[in-house]
C-alpha cells in the first residue's frame, strides 16, 4: 500500500451481505429504506419512502419545496441516468426586478429566492418509472412520522435557536411551526407535522379511485403541481424579512409551475483508475468532480494521499483550477461549457501544468473551448466561511451556506440510486402553515449580472451544488454522495482517493481525515471567496497541517471530526453488497445484511 495506512480503528464497521444494503445522513431514513427492502420492496420503492422521512427528520436541511439530483441505475443497465429535481427561475424572476429592489445577489432567505420545487416531483417521478409499490405504502413511514411524532435532531434545534428572533419578529408562522411553545425546541423535543401529514395523505387520495399505480402516481403530482405548490407560491408573495434585512415579495407563481415537471437525463462520465465515474451536466456542479479526478490521474499513486504535505497540497491546489472553471463556466443560463472540452486530454494537461509547490492565491479558471471566462464577483468582505460544521451556518437574519441530505441504495436485484435532496431548509422562507413546510432558496445560486451561465435568469435553472456519484468497474459498483454545499464533491474526492488508490476499506475512507480548499466562489449569499483558504480536521497531524502552512495556505483547523458527511454503498466483484457511513455528528447510519 503506497498511502498513509489507515487507523486499526473504524467509528462503524463497512457492513457486507447479500440481501441490500441502504445508507443515509439520517438512522431514521436508512432504517425506512431497509425496512422497505425487507418487505420485497426495491432500491428505488425503499430510497422514496427513505427520502420523504427525510423532509421530516430533517427538516433544517431540506424540505417539500427544496430539489434533488439522483443518479439512478436499474438491475442490468450498463451506464445511469440522472434524476433532474430541479426546478427553473419563475418568469418574474429578472435582473431587472431584482435590481429594481435595490438588490447585487438574491438573498439567502426569503421567498424572492425560490425556484420552482423540484424534489416532490422528481421523487414519485423515480417511484412511478423504476418503482414497484403503491404510493401509499411508500408515503405511509412518512406520514406516520409527521403526524404521530419523532424525536428532533440536535442540528435542527439548533438551527432553529439561531433563527428565533426571526421568527419572533418576522416569520410568525414559522415561529407557530417550530417554537409553539414561545422557545426553541430542545434536542430530542418530540415533534409533530400534521398540515404536513394532510398534504401526503392528500397525494395519496388524488389517485385513489384510478385503477393503474402509475396513474395514481401521477395524479398525486397533478395534486402536488396544481393544488399544493400554487397555495405555496401564493402565500410567500405576502411581503416577508429577507437575508438582506428588507421585505420583498417572492414572484414564484402557479403559472410557473404549471410548465415544469421534473425528468430524466443522461449523465456525464470520466475514467478513473479503471472505473468509470458518472456525474449529472453543468447545471450541477457534478462535472467538477470528474475535471479533478482527469488532472489526478496520471500522478503515482504514492502523491495523491491526503494523508501527506504533498498529496493534500496537490489535491487543493487540483480543485482550485476545477472550482474556478465551475465558477466560470457551470450553469444553465447559456454559455456553459461543454464537458467534452472541459475534460479533453490537451485542456486537462495545460490545467494540470499550472500546479506548482506553492499555494496559488489566484483564481485562474481556464478556456476549455477557446472563450475568455466570465468573471463573477470575487468578494472577501464578508470573512471566511470555512464550512467547517457540515450543517447550515445560519444567522439571525437566516443566511445560510446551504447543506443537503443523502441516501444510497443497493438491493439484490442489482438496483442502485445515489440521491441528494436538499433545499426547503426551515430557515429558507416563512411556513406556510396549512402546508407545513417552506419553499427553497436555490436562486442565491445564480448571479444578478448578465452574461454568465449561471446568470438569473427565469425558465432555467440555477447551477446546484447538489452532486451525487455513481461508479461502476466492470461487475463492481460504488453510489456515494455527501451534504456538504460547496464541499461534496471536495469530501467525495478524498475517500475515492483513499478508496480506488489507497486500498482503504469504505468505512476507513469516510472516517479518514478530511480537508477542502475554500478558495472557490461560495455558491451561497453572500457569495465569498477565499484565497488559498484551506479547511483540515485536526486529526491530519500537526506536521502536514503546518507543511501546508510553509507552502502558502491559510490553514483554519476545524476540530478533529467535523469534515466530511459522505454515505455510501456498492457490490464488490464476488457480488457481495457493503454499505458504509459517516460518523460526523452522530446522525448518519448505514443497515443491511
Amino acid at each position: 500500500m503506497t498511502f498513509t495506512p489507515p487507523v486499526p480503528f473504524t467509528t462503524r464497521p463497512t457492513l457486507r451481505g447479500t440481501f441490500g444494503m441502504s445508507a443515509s445522513t439520517h438512522w431514521t431514513a436508512t432504517a425506512t429504506a431497509q425496512a422497505v427492502l425487507e418487505r420485497g420492496g426495491n432500491a428505488f420503492d425503499a430510497a422514496v419512502a427513505g427520502a420523504f422521512v427525510l423532509h421530516v427528520v430533517e427538516p433544517h436541511l431540506n424540505g417539500p419545496g427544496g430539489d434533488l439530483v439522483a443518479l439512478v441505475r436499474p438491475a442490468g443497465a450498463s451506464v445511469p441516468v440522472v434524476l433532474m429535481g430541479q426546478g427553473p427561475a419563475p418568469a418574474g424572476a429578472t435582473l431587472a426586478h431584482f435590481r429594481s429592489r435595490g438588490l447585487d445577489l438574491v438573498p439567502g432567505a426569503g421567498g424572492l429566492a425560490a425556484a420552482v420545487p423540484g424534489a416532490v416531483d422528481a421523487w414519485l417521478l423515480l417511484l412511478r418509472d423504476h418503482g414497484t409499490w403503491d404510493l401509499g405504502d411508500v408515503l405511509a413511514f412518512a406520514s406516520g412520522y409527521a403526524r404521530d411524532g419523532h424525536p428532533l435532531v440536535a442540528g435542527a434545534a439548533t438551527t432553529i435557536a439561531r433563527v428565533a428572533d426571526l421568527f419572533r419578529d418576522h416569520w410568525p408562522t414559522s415561529a407557530e411551526r417550530w417554537m409553539p411553545t414561545g422557545r426553541p425546541p430542545a434536542p430530542d423535543t418530540l415533534v409533530t407535522n400534521p398540515a404536513w401529514a394532510d398534504v401526503l395523505d392528500a397525494l395519496v387520495i388524488a389517485g385513489a379511485a384510478l385503477p393503474d399505480r402509475a396513474e395514481r402516481i401521477d395524479a398525486a403530482r397533478e395534486h402536488w403541481m396544481t393544488k399544493v405548490l400554487p397555495e405555496a407560491a401564493s402565500f410567500i408573495a405576502r411581503p416577508h424579512r429577507h437575508a438582506d434585512g428588507a421585505d420583498h415579495p417572492g414572484v414564484l407563481a402557479a403559472e410557473d409551475i404549471a410548465s415544469w415537471r421534473a425528468g430524466w437525463e443522461p449523465a456525464v462520465t470520466a475514467r478513473f483508475r479503471g472505473w468509470d465515474v458518472f456525474k449529472a451536466g453543468t447545471w450541477t456542479q457534478g462535472p467538477a468532480l470528474l475535471h479533478t479526478l482527469r488532472l489526478l490521474d496520471d500522478v503515482d499513486d504514492a502523491e495523491l494521499d491526503p494523508a501527506t504535505v504533498e498529496g493534500a497540497h496537490l489535491v487543493i491546489e487540483a480543485q482550485k483550477l476545477t472550482f474556478a472553471d465551475r465558477d466560470a463556466w457551470f450553469g444553465d443560463a447559456g454559455g456553459a461549457v461543454e464537458v467534452e472540452a472541459l475534460l479533453a486530454d490537451d485542456y486537462v494537461a495545460t490545467r494540470r501544468a499550472l500546479i506548482g509547490d506553492e499555494a496559488s492565491t489566484q483564481w485562474r479558471p481556464g478556456s476549455p473551448d477557446g472563450r475568455d471566462p466570465v468573471r463573477p464577483p470575487l468578494r472577501t468582505a464578508h470573512g471566511v466561511n470555512d464550512g467547517s460544521t457540515g450543517e447550515p451556518t445560519v444567522d439571525r437574519s437566516g443566511q445560510t451556506r446551504g447543506d443537503t441530505c443523502h441516501i444510497d441504495v443497493i438491493d439484490r436485484w442489482g438496483n442502485v440510486v445515489s440521491a441528494t435532496p436538499s433545499g426547503g431548509w426551515l430557515q429558507s422562507s416563512p411556513t406556510v402553515p396549512s402546508l407545513g413546510f417552506c419553499l427553497g432558496t436555490r436562486l442565491q445560486a445564480t448571479w444578478l449580472v448578465p452574461g454568465h451561465p449561471a446568470s438569473l435568469t427565469p425558465g432555467r435553472r440555477p447551477r446546484t451544488t447538489l452532486t451525487p456519484t455513481l461508479m461502476s468497474r466492470a461487475d463492481e459498483v460504488v453510489a456515494l454522495g455527501s451534504p456538504g454545499g460547496d464541499q461534496q464533491d471536495q469530501w467525495q474526492l478524498t475517500v475515492l482517493l483513499r478508496m480506488l488508490v489507497g486500498g482503504y476499506s469504505p468505512q476507513q475512507a469516510i472516517d479518514a481525515p478530511n480537508l477542502h480548499t475554500t478558495a472557490l466562489v461560495d455558491s451561497f449569499w453572500p457569495r465569498t471567496w477565499a484565497p488559498a483558504g484551506v479547511a483540515v480536521e485536526d486529526r491530519l497531524g500537526a506536521a502536514v497541517i503546518a507543511g501546508l502552512e510553509q507552502r502558502g495556505h491559510r490553514v483554519h483547523r476545524s476540530g478533529d471530526w467535523s469534515l466530511g458527511r459522505v454515505t455510501a454503498v456498492g457490490r464488490s466483484a464476488d457480488g457481495t453488497l457493503w454499505a458504509a457511513a459517516n460518523p460526523r455528528g452522530a446522525q448518519g447510519y448505514a443497515a443491511g445484511r
